[in-house]
C-alpha cells in the first residue's frame, strides 16, 4: 500500500474540527493540471524571470527588474 501524504492525513485528522468551525474544500491533491492552469503557470513563471531579489547588508531584501530598460510591467 502506498504511503498516504501528510496533507491528506492532516485533513482527515482535523475533519471534525473543520465540520464545527467551517467547511474547507477538500479535493484530490494528485490530479492532472488543466490546460488553463498550465498556461497560467507558464505565464507566472515567465513573469518571475523578469525580477531579481537583492539583499541589503542588514539582511532585508527587495525586488528589482533584471533589465531596467524593460517597461512592460510598469
Amino acid at each position: 500500500m502506498a504511503k498516504e501524504p501528510f496533507a491528506q492525513k492532516f485533513m482527515r485528522a482535523t475533519g471534525k474540527l473543520r465540520a464545527i468551525f467551517g467547511p474547507a474544500h477538500s479535493s484530490s491533491l494528485d490530479h492532472e493540471m488543466t490546460e488553463d492552469n498550465q498556461r497560467l503557470l507558464a505565464q507566472r513563471q515567465a513573469e518571475t524571470q523578469q525580477w531579481e531579489t537583492v539583499r541589503r547588508p542588514d539582511g532585508s531584501t527587495y525586488v528589482v527588474p533584471r533589465n531596467p530598460d524593460d517597461k512592460s510591467l510598469r
